[in-house]
């Protein structure tokens, strides 16, 4: 296998990055750097890292190719050389020009993650508001790995702040059963496309059929999460088996609808990339934006209450704000 980190690969353009991953020769994985600076979203170092921790666990061979990458200072305060084993000789400051970041963790239950959401908000800055929509995506983030992934290496998860834009942005990875299994435990998917955008529908669980899922699992975290990046003007990528849904900015002048329907978003597509043993995900939060996490919230389980717990007779509708 071969994963190589570009100099640049954010949500907007990680379609790039997602094709060039390798996942033939499975008996070794090979990790490359772009020579120049690399600049990438946390979900690009999550599944590196996840990949990894994957095949040192099954003691098969990786292979880092560092000798030219120009970012070994910046991927060893990420934690990937020291997750994978092969931490490298670097004289590193205190304080480095690179923003704010949390290194890779590698959570397996509750207590850890509660532990990484404490180290999470203080270091980010943000508004109480903004830190409580970011403690809530990585916990629903988290959380879904650790219950029905079926990790052999948990969830493993960074995140940054890029000071420039007022933007954090997170990575969440896991190398598990992929959400077509999940999904698939519930409702009859034919394709790992068909159960991503099943998953992103409010009260579909791969726990139960029944509309609404059940009390301790009503199926909302995923459609959660794109609508706070919906809300935010961000975007939201969602990666398993052999495709990806992302969920483009909603423009400036633009109202903002929050639809039950993945496909009603803006949004792109994908079908047939390599395949990913497991799921992917990233989102960008700005810490800018001026919108109340709790109204926020609010009209969330307002497009949750009408599409699944009052089972209205339209299919879908949709909540609207400025």
């Amino acid at each position: 296998m071969q994963i190589s980190l570009p100099n640049s690969a954010f949500l907007g353009n990680i379609d790039a990055f997602l094709r060039s991953f390798d996942p033939s020769d499975p008996g070794r994985l090979r990790i490359t750097f772009n020579p120049n600076w690399v600049s990438v979203h946390p979900i690009a170092i999550s599944m590196t890292a996840s990949l990894g921790l994957h095949m040192k666990g099954q003691k098969k061979e990786i292979i880092c190719d560092t000798a030219l990458a120009k970012s070994k200072n910046y991927l060893e305060r990420m934690g990937l050389f020291a997750l994978l084993g092969a931490r490298q000789k670097i004289k590193l400051q205190e304080h480095e020009p690179a923003g704010r970041f949390i290194p890779l963790t590698v959570i397996k239950g509750q207590d850890e993650l509660e532990k990484f959401i404490e180290d999470l908000v203080p270091l980010l800055h943000t508004t109480p508001s903004q830190a409580e929509a970011i403690k809530y995506t990585v916990s629903e983030l988290v959380r879904n790995v650790i219950e029905h992934a079926k990790s052999p290496v948990g969830a493993v998860v960074c995140a940054q702040f890029f000071k420039k834009t007022s933007r954090v942005s997170i990575g969440v990875a896991d190398v598990g059963v992929g959400i077509r299994e999940t999904i698939g435990a519930s409702y009859a998917v034919k394709s790992d496309g068909e159960a991503i955008k099943l998953a992103l529908v409010p009260g579909v669980t791969g726990t139960t059929a029944r509309p609404g899922g059940t009390e301790a699992n009503a199926g909302a975290g995923l459609f959660f999460i794109k609508s706070i990046a919906q809300a935010n003007r961000n975007f939201f990528v969602l990666y398993s088996g052999d495709s990806m849904y992302k969920l483009l900015k909603t423009p400036a002048q633009t109202r903002i609808n929050l639809h039950a329907d993945p496909e009603d978003d803006r949004h792109s597509f994908l079908e047939g990339l390599p395949y990913w043993q497991g799921t992917a995900v990233g989102v960008d939060i700005s810490v800018a934006d001026s919108q109340n996490f709790v109204e926020l919230l609010n009209l969330i389980r307002k497009v949750y209450r009408l599409d699944v717990r009052e089972k209205i007779s339209q299919k879908y509708k949709k909540a609207r704000f400025i």
